[in-house]
């Protein structure tokens, strides 16, 4: 679901199960895929449904991806409808686990919350952040959400700011203030019997959402596809006539740098690149009743891992790795030029 879809627009028991058999397709995508099939089912109110989606990933005999992730949100969801004491249980696994993602430290944190537990949120907040972000120069993009979180708890508590509640507010880029947006007495006036004040309350929650929706509300990246070397070479002897569109794998990478900073160039927001590999691409060629060879095929292809949730933000952030690959920093390989 795009998050700028309407739920009332949608269908949250058919969308999961599109999603189920959309997994059974695309077996290298189901964790991503059941995933949302799950979070698709809590919003349809069948929770135990979404649990057994969850269950089916962790008893599953591939590798997951983030296996934390997958027991956070199967602990949010559990408490939810009445199993506080599994949800607990799951939850102090995922702290003692130190997960390097940020995400499951948010989500069980953010269920300790949702059920008045702040201190233990606080807590949960601050041993992910100190974790993840100590020594860090800059926090990454996907750390955010820790940092406001834990400015949000803390703000419930009223403890005083620290120097990780500063780089929230500096970080929080919203017109209104982090501090205004987490005051306790906003949360407090909820709950009045004075219609002037809830009118008022939700003028400012309208005009903040609306906000929020707008920095959400992106559509599939445009992703531009890239072949490693090895899967280039295994592509260009199996179907010759492409050889036409990838003459060299150097001149393959620096044409790809070169059509995205074209696109940023010219505004195009949201840019990304998506691996492919032979066996997929003849996967999809198959489904499209077309030949491999086919050279239009290829930015279908692109659209369609982007579609699946397999596109990789470009730019890289500060001090990532190059998108191609080389194990070079971005900086010192394909985005030099751009630094120049």
């Amino acid at each position: 679901m795009r998050p700028d879809t309407p739920a009332e627009n949608v269908d949250h028991t058919a969308e999961a199960a599109r999603l189920e058999r959309t997994a059974g397709l695309y077996p290298e995508d189901a964790e991503a895929l059941l995933l949302q099939a799950a979070a698709h089912l809590e919003l349809s109110g069948d929770r135990p449904a979404a649990t057994a989606l969850y269950d089916r990933l962790l008893s599953s005999s591939a590798d997951l991806e983030n296996p934390y992730l997958v027991r956070a949100l199967k602990a949010s969801n559990l408490w939810e409808y009445g199993h506080e004491a599994e949800a607990r249980a799951i939850i102090e696994g995922v702290r003692a686990a130190s997960p390097r993602d940020p995400a499951p430290w948010v989500i069980v944190a953010e269920a300790l919350e949702s059920h008045d537990e702040l201190e233990q949120a606080q807590e949960t907040f601050t041993e992910g952040a100190r974790l993840l972000l100590t020594d860090v120069p800059e926090p990454p993009y996907s750390t955010h959400p820790l940092l406001f979180g834990r400015h949000r708890v803390r703000r419930m508590l009223g403890v005083a700011h620290d120097e990780w509640d500063i780089l929230a507010d500096t970080l929080h880029s919203m017109p209104i203030s982090l501090d205004e947006l987490h005051d306790p007495k906003r949360v407090w006036s909820l709950g009045s019997e004075n219609p002037a004040e809830l009118e008022a309350e939700i003028s400012r929650l309208r005009a903040e959402l609306g906000a929020y929706r707008e920095a959400l509300s992106r559509p599939f990246p445009v992703a531009v596809l890239h072949w490693t070397g090895d899967e280039l070479a295994e592509l260009t002897t199996a179907y010759p006539s492409l050889s036409a569109e990838y003459p060299s794998h150097e001149e393959h990478l620096t044409t790809i740098e070169a059509s995205l900073r074209e696109l940023s160039s010219s505004g195009t927001p949201n840019l990304g690149i998506v691996t492919g590999t032979v066996p997929s691409y003849e996967a999809f060629a198959a489904s499209e009743g077309a030949s491999p060879e086919d050279a239009t095929l290829l930015p279908q292809y692109a659209t369609t891992l982007a579609a699946r949730g397999r596109a990789v933000a470009w730019p890289p952030q500060r001090g990532a790795g190059c998108w191609c690959g080389s194990g070079a920093v971005y900086g010192d390989c394909h985005g030099i030029e751009s630094q120049a």
